[in-house]
Order: structure tokens, then sequence, then C-alpha cells
């Protein structure tokens, strides 16, 4: 009776495949409506980016149960950028000289690469583990933008300012050319 039944199966599962019993065969589907909802416009000038490696532990308190915690290796960047937006017509002063007043530069982004960065270990997070995990992502990507901050990205993007753009304005303008 078994070797009945794996031979009905095994038959089946040949048979199947052929165009007739198409019908019978399974398929996964997917359907997507993609809708464009916003067009903004960009006047961001990247110019550093800093990568960090880092092992973040995260606890959560209890009051009565023990602590949950949980430690994360993770990678992450922050980019330092002038907003070019901001440039006015009165802060660029033609003469012998081109003086450009260039927009304080920024921390434009700061983010966790999930792909190169893991979970090391969780302890007590029973239900709530990937609440717990998705807070620690958290905590490391505000220490990203903190340690970014912290090791003079704003300073660096200012040094790549003028070391980028003066070369290029000053073949345009023919001129010599100083940022303030």
């Amino acid at each position: 009776m078994a070797l009945l039944v794996i031979g009905l199966l095994t038959l089946w599962e040949y048979l199947r495949t052929w165009s007739v019993f198409e019908r019978f065969t399974r398929s996964d589907t997917a359907t997507q409506q993609v809708v464009l909802k916003e067009v903004t416009t960009l006047g961001k000038l990247e110019l550093v980016r800093y990568t960090f490696k880092d092992v973040v532990e995260y606890n959560r308190p209890r009051a009565i149960l023990p602590n949950a915690r949980a430690v994360l290796i993770v990678q992450g960047e922050a980019t330092g950028c002038i907003d070019l937006t901001h440039l006015l017509p009165a802060d660029v002063q033609v003469g012998d000289t081109l003086v450009v007043r260039l927009p304080q530069p920024e921390l434009c982004g700061w983010k966790i690469n999930h792909s190169q960065s893991r979970v090391y270990d969780t302890e007590f997070g029973l239900l709530d583990e990937s609440e717990l995990v998705s807070e620690a992502y958290k905590q490391a990507e505000e220490q990203v933008r903190r340690a970014a901050l912290n090791s003079d990205i704003l300073k660096q993007t200012r040094q790549n300012a003028d070391r980028i753009l003066r070369p290029v304005l000053e073949k345009v303008a023919g001129k010599p050319v100083v940022f303030r």
C-alpha cells in the first residue's frame, strides 16, 4: 500500500510539469503598484563620509525580571556636506579675486549599515526581543552621530570643500578664489 502511494505521488510530480496540468502547478506571484510620492530638489554637496565600527551593549532595566540586554556589532556611517541651496548671490563677490562665503558645513546623514551589522547576543529578551534589538540599533545610530561630531567631521567637510571646490572655481572664473 505504501509503495502504491509513493508511486502515485511520484507519477503526479512528474505529470504536473506537463503543460496540460499547468493549472495545478503552484507558483509564487507578487504584484506591486509603485507610486511616486514626492520629488525633492537637493542641493547638498557631500564632501566626506566617515565609517564607524562599534560594539554596542544596550540594557533595559526591569522592576521584577532580570534586566534585558542586547549586544550588537554595528557598522555605521556619517556624511558631512554643505547645503548649496543656502548660497545667495550676495555671498559671491567678484573682483580681482573671487570671494565666496560658503554655508556652514553640516552633518547631513548618519545611519547603521544593517547588512554589515549583526546581533552578537541577547539575554532575557523574552517576548520582546525584537523590540530590544530595535532599541539597541537606535542607540547605536545615535552613537554614530555623536562619534562623527566628536571626530571633527564638520572641520573635515570644510577642508574638503576648499580642496574640491577651489580648483573648479579657479578654472571657471580664471581668478584666485577665497572661501570665507
